[in-house]
């Protein structure tokens, strides 16, 4: 069975590349360009990991939580830039150096390992 990831970002060319990175490894991507879009998709409760990107402000990442949290239980994994706060409402805040961090961090997640992805 295919995990299925909502994956947000304000930037298209990141968003493409992060659903292509996690098609890839055989996981199933609904993806949301704006903050309309991403509560719409919130709202829909389908989803086994929601992935909010480091392009979303932290208020926008708060809204975006709690409209999830109303229809889902499943994690949530906030992408961080350097120097950016983390989100508290997230069950993970990464700052993810490369884009095999991220897989591992998401492998991580769904294997219920907290731990973060070893530095290379």
């Amino acid at each position: 069975m295919s995990r299925h990831i909502l994956s947000v970002s304000y930037d298209e060319q990141l968003l493409t590349t992060r659903r292509m990175l996690l098609e890839r490894e055989g996981y199933k991507i609904t993806s949301a360009l704006s903050r309309a879009e991403a509560v719409a998709r919130c709202k829909e409760g389908a989803f086994d990991l929601l992935i909010l990107g480091h392009s979303l402000p932290t208020a926008d990442k708060q809204e975006l939580i709690a409209v999830f949290r109303r229809s889902s239980a499943a994690p949530i994994l906030s992408l961080r830039r350097q120097g950016e706060p983390m989100v508290a409402a997230a069950d993970y805040n990464v700052l993810p150096d490369s884009p095999e961090d991220l897989l591992k961090t998401v492998a991580n997640i769904f294997t219920k390992d907290s731990s973060p992805p070893e530095p290379n």
